[in-house]
């Protein structure tokens, strides 16, 4: 018989329990000087404990270097200022020591490449054992047996540990990610593009592996992709990027369905609905590229490629703000939601 584990509680300030990540104005640019380039230029987010946030948009948007930014594991190139808040506690002012004990039991990263993330040169159950050597005090055998426990967690046989990342399949190192993220119980995982590369079949394994695990374990999970759809299905919020700012952010289902933004609204037509003939027949796209961070147009950076710009968008760089309850947006179009 299963057993459901015992649900963890976030530590709590004054009684009021406190958020698994909270980003607060987090700015992230490459280089200095006048050939500086602004990857993530002042975004806010918020995963509660126990919930999953969705984070999409087309690649250069700035998802992943935000997703390496919330455990400083960006290059010395880059400067980040703002605020990473773990259950509280802001990884931009953490000292080593601490930053190292917070990485894997804290917080883990599942990366989008499982080939390129696994060392090819050893098993895979030496690779999930590793990590829980580190953080806590224990015996190899001990940690092998950790190892073999994850594994059967995530689908796989425990003898499977003694295979090499090359004799298994692209879903099946992607669970062995999985299960290396949760080697040290984390409070949150982030999942960069999770399922890139996989069929649809095995695409839809992992997503409800990751979907069962966070229920079961009461994780909380941010999820990026450039897929509306499965952010959609998977998660409970979601926020849309584009050229480094958060656009739009709400219920996932209502971002995808009914976006408010006119980029969230392009990307959402990008997928075909099953049971909709007009627009499995005529998927419609987004012309153009996001823009070189490099060289922003001023402005609204999406006004280039906005099929229903005004004049004003040329100048106007709208903040994100509430738009409808439960919602925020950053779009001129969009009158600022009324206080009830």
């Amino acid at each position: 018989m299963r057993t459901r584990r015992r649900v963890r509680t976030q530590p709590e300030a004054g009684g009021v329990p406190v958020n698994a990540l909270e980003i607060k104005n987090l700015h992230v640019t490459y280089g200095s000087g006048p050939g500086a380039v602004p990857a993530v230029r002042g975004v806010g987010l918020t995963v509660e404990p126990g919930r999953k946030l969705g984070l999409a948009g087309e690649s250069g948007c700035g998802k992943s270097t935000l997703a390496l930014a919330l455990l400083r594991l960006l290059p010395p190139t880059a400067t980040l200022s703002g605020e990473i808040l773990l259950a509280g506690e802001d990884v931009l002012t953490m000292k080593w020591g601490r930053l190292r004990a917070v990485r894997w039991a804290g917080a883990s990263i599942v990366f989008q490449s499982a080939m390129h993330s696994l060392n090819p040169v050893h098993r895979i159950g030496d690779q999930i054992a590793e990590p829980v050597l580190l953080h806590r005090r224990t015996t190899p055998a001990a940690a092998r047996a950790r190892a073999g426990a994850l594994l059967e967690q995530v689908g796989l046989p425990a003898a499977r540990a003694g295979a090499y990342p090359h004799e298994l399949s692209g879903g099946q190192r992607q669970r062995v990610m999985i299960a290396m993220a949760l080697a040290c119980d984390p409070r949150l995982i982030v999942a960069d593009e999770p399922t890139t590369a996989l069929d649809v079949m095995t695409q839809a394994q992992i997503l409800r592996l990751i979907e069962r695990l966070v229920a079961d374990q009461d994780i909380s999970l941010l999820m990026i992709s450039h897929d509306l759809a499965v952010l959609a299905d998977t998660c409970d919020r979601l926020a849309v990027m584009y050229a480094g700012r958060v656009v739009e952010e709400g219920p996932a289902r209502a971002v995808y369905d009914t976006a408010l933004h006119p980029y969230g609204h392009a990307l959402s037509a990008a997928f075909p609905r099953v049971g909709d003939p007009a627009s499995r027949r005529a998927p419609r796209g987004l012309p153009g590229d996001p823009p070189d961070p490099s060289a922003l147009p001023g402005g609204c950076t999406f006004h280039p490629r906005c099929p229903v710009t005004l004049d004003r968008c040329a100048t106007d760089d709208p903040e994100l703000r509430d738009a409808a309850p439960g919602r925020r947006a950053a779009c001129v179009r969009i009158a600022p939601a009324v206080p009830s």
